[in-house]
This record gives structure tokens, sequence and C-alpha cells, in this order.
């Protein structure tokens, strides 16, 4: 939590330094002395020396409902065609849902310029782009569709992976496990299987013995 409070503290001071530098923060007379550069300075000096607290609630349901929560927004627009209902006299009205009352069914009529300002406000950064899934993927039917395909499958479901019990990494492998064949266990637990798929070498070496390129694309 230190570690976040910190990371706020210095952008959220950051953003205050460059709007000041910019003339867009209004100093009252009360405080006419912050106008001096000195003084500003010397101020936002201690802001930066003071620890600030930040609080994050933990999420009630764990981390993936908050993974859930996000994915939303990476494959969903600001608003759906579904909720525009009208479109007169530089006025759009379109259809809400009212979460505080019931999730009941409302309208609202925006001017033109406010209601392309609030969809603006959802728009993803320079660079990013939205996910889009289509077909049996589409969040509509997911989990349905998902079901109806496994159970089309010619192949039974894998199973699930043993659980790993609490055996002493230092424990031999029983015998006759692939394991147990010398380079082929895992360093680090000492019971799983290493495959070998390719040596990797470094630049240099690629070069002398002419190996291809890998295309991480």
């Amino acid at each position: 939590m230190k570690v976040l409070s910190r990371v706020f503290r210095g952008k959220f001071l950051a953003l205050i330094q460059d709007a000041m530098e910019r003339g867009k923060i209004q100093v009252p007379d009360s405080e006419a002395k912050l106008r001096d550069p000195v003084r500003w300075r010397a101020l936002v000096t201690k802001l930066y020396a003071q620890e600030w607290v930040v609080y994050a609630k933990p999420p009630f349901g764990g981390p993936e409902s908050v993974l859930k929560y996000l994915a939303r927004y990476t494959h969903r627009i600001a608003i759906s065609n579904e909720r525009l209902i009208a479109l007169k006299d530089g006025r759009v009205t379109f259809g809400w849902k009212d979460y505080a009352n019931d999730n009941r069914r409302r309208t609202m009529t925006l001017d033109a310029t406010e209601f392309i300002r609030r969809f603006l406000l959802h728009e993803l950064p320079s660079g990013f782009v939205r996910i889009r899934h289509y077909g049996f993927l589409a969040n509509t039917g997911r989990t349905k569709n998902l079901e109806i395909c496994r159970g089309l499958l010619p192949q039974p479901l894998p199973p699930a992976p043993p659980a790993v019990d609490a055996q002493d990494p230092s424990e031999p492998a029983q015998p006759g496990d692939i394991s147990d064949e010398p380079g082929r266990r895992c360093p680090v637990c000492q019971r799983g299987t290493l495959h070998f798929v390719r040596e990797l070498f470094p630049l240099e070496r690629r070069e002398q013995q002419k190996l291809p390129g890998i295309d991480s694309s």
C-alpha cells in the first residue's frame, strides 16, 4: 500500500505542477504568496516529503471479479446502438438503467455536443485497442455456447492436473517415472518433467553458427 500511495503522490503532484506552469490554476488572494515560484516549489517539495494515505478497498469477489469487470471495458464501446432512441433538433435521447431504483429503464436527453463529450470520455488512450469476440465467444451467450461446444467435442475433456502433494523436493522420483531420466527433472521442484523444444543461443553464437533468428511477432 505504501508503494501505491507514493506512486499516486508522484503522479498527482506532477499534474498539479504541470497545470501551475501552464496557468491552469488560479491561486486565491488569501494564498497570494504561492504565486511566487520559489514559494510554490517549496510547497511542492514539502508535499513530496509527506507520506500520503491511499486506501484501496479489497474486492468482495476477489481478484477474479475485478478482472471480469475490467474486461467489459476492453470489449465494449461506451454505448450500444440499441440504447440510442432519437436524434432531433441537435439533441440526443438515449436509454439508461437506474441502478439506484431497482434497475429501472429510463431515458435521458442531452445536447449533441454534451453527448459527444461524455462519449469521448470512454475512448481508449492512443495506442490501445478494444478486444472483440464474435460467434460462440460473444458475451451474450458465451457461457451457454461453451457448454454446448464442450458437449459436442468428439473427445473427452482433458483431466484436471493432479494436485501436487507436500512431498519433500529432495525425495527421488518413483522408478519408471520419465522425470527420473538424467537431465529431465525440473531443477526447482525435482518432480516435474522438462521437455526439450529448442536451445536459444546468445546473439553472438547465433551469428557465428548462422542460426536463423526467432520471430517473436
